[in-house]
């Protein structure tokens, strides 16, 4: 007969304690250890063998695992057997290999972006340099993994995170957002968003539109600034 693993997810509580899906307050189990975040290998190897408790929080609409609560004698048997396949030759050759490989998707990625980019941008041909330039800008900060930017989700067509993208640079980069004092009123971020973003494409017209641009133009400033 298979016993029925105790498998949940809860909360960091007060006093080391947790707190349950339904508001219960828990302690884990004698003999049980915690495994934090960051081995993925590991945490799968015990997750698929041992009962567990998931630690979650949430940070804005992200939930973030903090890591499990299991049985210390699973942690340490994952542990070990993880340890002895990173050890073979074969798993090194693997994790080159698979390093090659991604640096090789991340480099193709990057001039797929950098081109979708230059397509929204759309600048005249009197500043197709600066457009060059921008668009290697914004790709060196939003495409690497791990930057959190739209450029990494796969949820859009790449045309539209190249849009966001350059929107959302110009926010940062062009205007005054950083040191606004936004109201604390829902919607009222977004609002700013929309009436920044559209500052910002009034600006870029005047690229798009081969306009003599003055050298205190906010965007040429900030090119040339990085």
């Amino acid at each position: 007969m298979t016993m029925e693993l105790d498998v949940r997810t809860v909360k960091p509580g007060n006093n080391g304690t947790l707190t349950g899906e339904k508001g219960e307050i828990l302690v884990p189990p004698a003999g049980w250890a915690f495994l934090p975040a960051g081995d993925a290998g590991i945490t799968r190897k015990v997750t698929s063998k041992s009962s567990y408790w998931r630690v979650e929080i949430k940070k804005g609409r992200r939930t973030i695992s903090l890591g499990i609560w299991a049985p210390e004698n699973a942690i340490s048997a994952a542990k070990d057997e993880v340890t002895a396949v990173r050890s073979t030759e074969g798993y090194r050759k693997k994790r080159a290999s698979d390093a090659v490989r991604r640096e090789k998707k991340q480099e193709l990625y990057s001039e797929e972006f950098i081109h979708a980019i230059r397509d929204f941008l759309s600048f005249h041909s009197r500043h197709i340099d600066l457009e060059e330039k921008l668009a290697g800008i914004i790709a060196d900060h939003a495409v690497p993994v791990g930057s959190g930017t739209v450029a990494r989700t796969q949820m859009i067509p790449i045309e539209k995170r190249a849009e966001l993208a350059v929107i959302a640079w110009m926010r940062h980069q062009t205007t005054a957002y950083d040191n606004l004092k936004i109201a604390r009123i829902k919607g009222e971020r977004r609002e700013v968003r929309r009436t920044l973003a559209k500052k910002s494409l009034e600006l870029l017209e005047n690229y798009r539109s081969g306009k003599d641009i003055p050298e205190n133009c906010p965007l040429f400033a900030a090119v040339n600034r990085l």
